[in-house]
């Protein structure tokens, strides 16, 4: 994991968590050249929502009830746009998509089977969560590359309809209780290795020294407090 992101940018970039559409009272962090070059952003945020894709495309197979099926497809279609359209963006900057997002398949794909419940919901919940947090945490960051980056914003705003999965988690929590306490430890683990990811962006090492910390601690304090209320919203404990 602590490979991914190898190519630096040089200095004089900010990182900017904020709720979507906001443009005021942002949390403001100066990453310098802790942040990755811009192929590195595109190639896995790319490939990320291709696996988003993938994951819940499996699910729609594993599911029985032909509500839960319609359900799960609008989730995944919304990936696949997100997907498509970061594509596109690649290849308007003059870049092949598949050169771009290749140097990241196998960490991603080790990423995605770390994430993978032994259960159907489980593996549900995995897609929300880590999909929430780094579609945020990309979402920040994009405000490090100009025009590029907004396009990034406004691919990601679009609407991902995982609301879907709330709903079935939700009613598999109201329908057998043990679910919460069996979900809610499985989000917990789940936070450890998608913020892996986040911080493996933001060092040029194998950890982030103090002064890095006390600069990203805001960030990271926000996609937390997203990811509780994600879990609230599920009747989760985060």
């Amino acid at each position: 994991m602590l490979k991914w992101f190898r190519r630096r940018r040089t200095p004089g970039r900010v990182l900017t968590l904020r709720s979507r559409g906001e443009s005021s009272d942002a949390t403001r962090v100066d990453f310098a050249e802790l942040a990755p070059d811009v192929d590195t952003f595109l190639g896995q945020a790319a490939y990320l929502q291709l696996g988003y894709f993938e994951t819940l495309s499996q699910l729609i197979t594993a599911t029985p009830d032909l509500a839960g099926k319609e359900s799960l497809s609008r989730a995944a279609g919304a990936a696949l746009i997100k997907h498509r359209d970061l594509v596109a963006l690649i290849r308007d900057r003059g870049d092949d998509p598949t050169t771009v997002m290749l140097p990241f398949r196998e960490q991603l794909e080790q990423f995605r089977r770390t994430t993978r419940g032994e259960r159907s919901m489980e593996t549900l919940l995995s897609v929300h969560v880590t999909a929430g947090i780094l579609d945020d945490f990309y979402h920040a960051l994009a405000s490090s590359y100009g025009e590029t980056g907004r396009r990034v914003s406004r691919i990601l705003e679009a609407d991902d309809d995982r609301g879907a999965i709330v709903d079935i988690i939700g009613e598999a929590i109201e329908g057998d209780g043990e679910w919460r306490s069996i979900l809610s430890l499985w989000g917990r683990r789940l936070v450890g290795d998608t913020l892996l990811v986040a911080r493996a962006a933001l060092s040029t090492q194998d950890a982030l020294d103090l002064a890095a910390e006390k600069r990203v601690e805001p960030v990271f304090t926000e996609l937390m407090a997203a990811h509780s209320r994600r879990m609230d919203a599920m009747g989760l404990n985060a």
